[in-house]
């Protein structure tokens, strides 16, 4: 009657389904937490925790690959944006030694918060695992990591100062991909 996970998804998935059902439920609250956070300035507290993780670790990444971070703000503002639209800027890092070897490193440094979400569902789910009262504690805790780890638009901007970087990054991954399809 139903699809063996094999046959739906790859296998690397199927072999940590547990970690995957067991942030469904961060998952659904970082998207309430988005859609209020829309509505009014007030839901940026639900937040935080993700805005200070964000920015926490652009300047850590920053210092650990000579960026030279100089300020740090976790405090939303409102900004013009193009044309006469403006958006929230929940907060940002300040850089005086970007260059195109640390630009990617120190803009993308974001996308390491995704492993603590990983990690803390790995943790739980090792051997017998139930969602219990701690459980909805920790997806409360874990949601705002599941929304502030994506790079915004600046950061992106400033990552493509780092282009070849990036584009040898991106044939290591080709290969890389290739060769583990090859051999699966």
């Amino acid at each position: 009657m139903f699809a063996s996970c094999g046959a739906l998804a790859p296998g690397w998935f199927c072999a940590h389904l547990d970690v995957a059902v067991y942030l469904l439920p961060a998952a659904v609250l970082a998207l309430v937490i988005a859609y209020l956070s829309r509505l009014h300035p007030l839901f940026f507290l639900l937040t935080l925790a993700g805005t200070i993780c964000h920015e926490l670790a652009h300047l850590l990444v920053g210092l650990l690959v000579g960026a030279r971070p100089v300020s740090m703000s976790i405090i939303p503002r409102r900004v013009a944006g193009p044309g006469r639209r403006s958006h929230w800027q929940l907060g940002s890092v300040s850089f005086t030694r970007l260059r195109w070897y640390n630009a990617a490193p120190a803009a993308l440094a974001p996308f390491g918060i995704l492993l603590l979400p990983l990690a803390v569902a790995w943790w739980r789910t090792r051997g017998d695992w139930h969602f219990t009262s701690v459980d909805a504690i920790i997806a409360l805790l874990l949601a705002p990591q599941l929304l502030s780890f994506w790079p915004s638009g600046t950061d992106w901007r400033i990552a493509a100062r780092s282009w070849p970087l990036l584009l040898l990054a991106g044939v290591i991954g080709a290969g890389l991909f290739h060769l583990v399809k090859q051999s699966a």
